[in-house]
């Protein structure tokens, strides 16, 4: 029979799972619950953690991202323009 543990319970687990040096399969031991629900609760709090809002590496991946798009569509602006350019002197 499963018993449905307490959200403290849970936040104290994920955070013994990550950073008390221990074994996950230590620490689902110690706690006294399989380490496939240990392991499916730390998946679902850092699945939560990032979706959270904003953090700095999302925040430089968005810069990043968008610099990029920037310099593909100036390429691609490039591109139709020396095509277009190509096309007027074959005529």
């Amino acid at each position: 029979m499963s018993l449905k543990k307490s959200d403290e319970f849970k936040r104290e687990a994920i955070q013994l799972a990550l950073t008390s040096g221990l074994s996950r399969k230590q620490v689902a031991a110690d706690l006294g619950i399989g380490m496939s629900t240990l392991n499916k609760w730390v998946a679902q709090h850092k699945h939560d953690d990032l979706m959270s809002g904003p953090h700095d590496d999302l925040h430089k991946e968005l810069v990043r991202l968008r610099k990029e798009n920037r310099i593909l569509r100036e390429e691609r602006e490039n591109l139709k323009k020396a095509t277009e350019f190509f096309a007027r002197q074959k005529r």
